[in-house]
């Protein structure tokens, strides 16, 4: 859910935008649902305070669009027999508050100060928790990802210098509340790279320092590393070890113990399948909501 709502601050020192609050007309018809002049005039405001659309008119015509999506979103999940409780929206308006910092009760009188009715963002809410439903129900099941095309799209995502590890992190702790600086710490990490003679002493050398810890990893690839990292041990044989780096407990060295070249792309195609899935699925929304409203009755007044 997609709220720009830390603007609602600024609202306190708004006045009236000049929209007026007559006696509800209705100004459109969505398969015979009416959608009335308050309520366009209520999602223009809030639109505003959103930051969106160039001019009043602007967005009047887009809270009017915004308005008959809905209506179709509601429709469609009526028909399918999925109905919000309210408890649910109650929580989705709770967790906009929290998303900005502010109590319910606040987010009530940042609302009502841009002239808006906290209604009318349960209503918005209550639409995306409906429609959320109705593509998990109709459209995520029609939605496909061939593994040929992820195989070919993480082969293209693959570095050249790809390898599988078995690592050991050697730590120099840093205890939190200590006056023990980065600097010193990284000295004693220097200094065992210095002795540092493999993977089998790894733990008898640690004994000789201060707070450090040693910790199998185990397998890692290339792609599961941060870059420069990753780049660094590539050009390190086994039994060598990585130059110290700060993290948040102390000052980090990882050693080789074992190192093979490999065209595993599981990571890749992990972070693929969730991306292209997302984006599919988006699509597929997209099309099943336009082909709800090309079937539907709409009349503009």
């Amino acid at each position: 859910m997609r709220m720009i709502l830390v603007v609602l601050a600024a609202a306190l020192a708004w006045a009236s935008v000049g929209l007026s609050v007559e006696a509800a007309s209705v100004k459109a018809v969505v398969n015979g649902a009416p959608i009335t002049d308050y309520q366009i005039n209520q999602r223009a405001l809030f639109m505003r305070l959103e930051r969106r659309g160039n001019s009043n008119s602007d967005r009047l015509n887009l809270a009017r669009e915004q308005l008959i999506t809905e209506a179709l979103q509601l429709q469609e999940a009526d028909r399918l027999g999925i109905a919000i409780p309210d408890l649910d929206v109650d929580r989705a308006y709770e967790r906009v508050a929290a998303s900005v910092q502010v109590s319910v009760g606040r987010l009530n009188e940042l609302l009502n100060a841009g002239g808006v009715n906290s209604d009318t963002l349960k209503d918005r809410l209550r639409a995306q928790l409906a429609w959320q439903q109705v593509v998990a129900a109709v459209v995520q099941p029609r939605v496909q990802i061939s593994e040929l095309d992820l195989d070919l799209r993480a082969a293209e995502q693959l570095p050249e210098a790809s390898y599988d590890y078995i690592l050991k992190e050697i730590v120099f702790v840093i205890p939190q509340g200590s006056n023990i600086s980065a600097r010193s710490r990284t000295n004693d990490a220097n200094e065992y790279r210095r002795l540092f003679t493999g993977c089998d002493s790894a733990v008898q050398l640690s004994l000789s320092f201060n707070d450090a810890a040693v910790r199998d990893i185990g397998r890692r690839h290339s792609t599961q590393l941060p870059e420069a990292l990753a780049g660094e041990l590539a050009g390190l044989n086994v039994g060598d070890i990585s130059t110290p780096r700060t993290v948040q407990n102390g000052v980090q060295l990882l050693a080789i113990c074992s190192k093979t070249a490999a065209r595993d792309v599981t990571f890749i195609k992990s972070q693929l399948r969730q991306e292209v899935g997302n984006e599919r699925l988006q699509a597929e929304a997209d099309k099943y909501l336009q082909e709800l409203r090309d079937a539907a009755e709409i009349e503009i007044r």
